[in-house]
């Protein structure tokens, strides 16, 4: 009893503290700064993410207030999964720039995730100070970065720990297609299997062309097949969540999309293209005039809250923008620019606050129910990727004014 007392004490005195009430305040700033601006404030943040931790991983988050679970605020462990795709963002943003530091970066956090990789080949689930547990995942996850980091670098041991990955998920897919156990425990056991590790079998698509492995490329359309048989006519996909199968987070239910869609680019597939942008169509129809989108949405794609989870956001972003470069159709660059506008609203840029500068959000208000009052390293991440997409589609450092 103690303890808890003494938990709540220490979360709300917390919030009297100078870069909470800066974050709290930080959209009603007016500001003029470039996407370049943008990229590089929020490059400058993942690099304080690295340096935060005593290894070579990105901190999980940065809490603004006193976080019970982690017994303290500021910065968290290095986060095995997200460093892991963290990667190929941090590639991407050091060709834009000829940085070589931050280069070096991604090849210092593709080697980490060699030296942390579990004996079987998974990716844990959780913090590198949680107890390693195997994660689907997460192992998925971490072969974005090991085959970015091969392809970049030509080192073996990096596709050796991909394929060493790849085996693991063949051997723990089911006949059907779906991932049922390793799932993780760090997520909620309400759902038998999680439709979102289309994600997953993106991965292992790209792992398998690449090595030319039939076994991988196979199992990651069996499941594609399988989300897909689930799908519902409207484009709604159940046991699409982290917690609540009802009414899925933005940020799973665009993990999910995001591995149709870019499985069905790969392989030619129009069928994995169109029942992706379905489901994209859906959210398109539902995007607010601000251009955010709800932070859940149930089986009528109705959502069912006012808060904004930013990192769905950001990736909603990138699929819309990847389904304008697929299609042509201008309304999808159309809604990808409006939300970029907004996002770049709530990104946090106080250059005298090195901890918070650059970061973004897991909601808006930072009180929403996903990574409440965190700045987390994937919603920070896909905040890079849609901004250099943005970019690479010719809208060149417009101007945004908020």
């Amino acid at each position: 009893m103690k303890s808890a007392v003494e938990n709540r004490v220490k979360y709300y005195s917390s919030f009297l503290n100078r870069e909470f009430i800066a974050a709290y305040l930080s959209p009603s700033r007016n500001r003029k700064i470039s996407i370049a601006d943008h990229l590089d404030a929020a490059a400058q943040w993942i690099c304080r993410a690295q340096d935060a931790t005593p290894d070579d991983g990105v901190a999980r988050s940065y809490s603004l207030v006193y976080q019970p679970y982690f017994k303290r605020k500021g910065w968290f462990p290095s986060y095995p999964e997200t460093t892991g795709y963290i990667i190929p963002s941090m590639f991407d943003y050091a060709h834009l720039t000829g940085r070589q530091d931050i280069y070096d970066r991604a090849v210092r956090m593709a080697q980490w995730e060699t030296a942390v990789q579990m004996e079987n080949g998974a990716v844990q689930g959780g913090t590198i100070a949680d107890k390693p547990t195997p994660a689907i995942f997460n192992t998925g996850q971490v072969i974005f970065g090991w085959l970015r980091a091969y392809e970049e670098t030509g080192k073996e041991r990096f596709i050796g720990s991909a394929v060493k990955a790849g085996k693991y998920l063949i051997a723990n897919q089911e006949a059907d297609g779906a991932w049922r156990k390793n799932l993780s425990n760090f997520v909620s056991d309400r759902m038998p299997t999680f439709t979102y590790n289309t994600r997953t079998a993106w991965a292992l698509f790209l792992l398998g062309e690449k090595i030319k492995k039939q076994e991988f490329t196979d199992g990651a359309v069996k499941n594609i097949d399988f989300a897909i048989e689930k799908q519902h006519e409207n484009g709604w996909f159940p046991n699409n969540c982290l917690s609540d199968p009802d009414q899925p987070l933005l940020h799973t239910i665009a993990y999910c999309i995001r591995g149709i869609l870019e499985i069905g680019d790969l392989s030619g597939n129009e069928r994995y293209v169109q029942q992706a942008q379905k489901a994209a169509d859906a959210l398109l129809e539902k995007q607010r005039a601000d251009g955010s989108l709800a932070g859940r949405f149930n089986a009528q794609w109705e959502g069912t809250g006012q808060w904004s989870c930013l990192t769905g956001d950001a990736q909603t972003s990138i699929i819309w923008n990847r389904l304008h470069g697929i299609t042509g159709d201008d309304k999808y660059r159309n809604g990808a620019k409006k939300m970029n506008v907004y996002l770049k609203k709530r990104q946090l840029i106080f250059p005298g606050k090195k901890d918070i500068h650059g970061g973004i959000c897991g909601s808006y208000p930072i009180h929403g129910l996903y990574g409440s009052f965190e700045i987390l390293n994937w919603a920070v991440k896909f905040f890079i990727d849609a901004l250099i997409l943005e970019r690479a589609l010719g809208e060149k450092d417009q101007i945004c004014i908020s």
